[in-house]
């Protein structure tokens, strides 16, 4: 039996599976991820990005922040790939309770998914970090420097940066989401990124999906490793609407 016949009969004897992914999850979209060969964290700026992309950071030297975040995180020309699109189906026919990304593109929500719980939060959404007023992307992407609300307050996007917490109750979300399901599959994500990666100790399923390039904590854990990237792994699943 194949890598993708094994797949295939998981997914066909499950009802409530969770699909938990990474920066992998985009890469076929054209996104960079973060830790690879050629990812942004192997790349050269003023500034290394795990300090430009800190809290303290966003704060002392907002400029220098936006100056990056419009070059590097804001990827809005990229679009949905296979993945993306077979998790919005696999969801349609009753199959997929939900999605868990640590991705902040949106590319999940853009592809039909309707239940996704975004850890990291997502480029377009922005608020105002004096009245909480929102704004959209484009008025990000239009601003010279630092956007700036009508009433004067810095517009932050909604994103985590490093020392922020996680939102409350998309985490909570899915924790219970996990906890519940009946398969999970875990796709891009070198699982080193806590609290993130800490959420797969709440599966108590029997059956473990690691789609991956890179070998991972949990490979020891997993029913099935597959290697090969997870759009093309995934667009050849044939889904079938779950019997009520």
């Amino acid at each position: 039996m194949t890598d993708i016949e094994r797949l295939q009969q998981l997914i066909d004897a499950s009802k409530r599976i969770v699909f938990f992914g990474g920066a992998g999850v985009s890469t076929e979209s054209g996104i960079k991820d973060f830790r690879s060969v050629d990812g942004l964290y192997s790349q050269k700026y003023k500034y290394p990005p795990e300090m430009i992309l800190h809290a303290d950071f966003f704060w002392n030297k907002t400029k220098d922040f936006y100056d990056f975040y419009r070059e590097k995180m804001i990827c809005d020309s990229a679009r949905p790939n296979a993945a993306h699109k077979k998790l919005a189906e696999l969801e349609r026919a009753g199959k997929l309770s939900c999605v868990i990304t640590q991705n902040i593109d949106g590319l999940h929500t853009e592809a039909g998914s309707e239940r996704v719980y975004e850890l990291h939060g997502s480029v377009h959404r922005n608020r105002c970090t004096r009245c909480n007023r929102p704004y959209s992307l484009e008025h990000i992407k239009a601003s010279g420097g630092v956007p700036v609300c009508a009433c004067g307050g810095i517009v932050k996007p909604d994103v985590v940066l490093y020392g922020e917490q996680l939102d409350s109750d998309t985490l909570d979300g899915a924790i219970r989401a996990i906890s519940d399901s009946d398969l999970l599959i875990v796709g891009g994500t070198s699982l080193t990124v806590y609290p993130a990666a800490g959420l797969i100790s709440y599966y108590g399923g029997k059956e473990l999906v690691l789609i991956n390039r890179d070998v991972t904590q949990y490979d020891s854990e997993a029913t099935l490793i597959i290697r090969e990237p997870i759009g093309k792994t995934l667009e050849m699943i044939k889904v079938e609407p779950v019997e009520r």
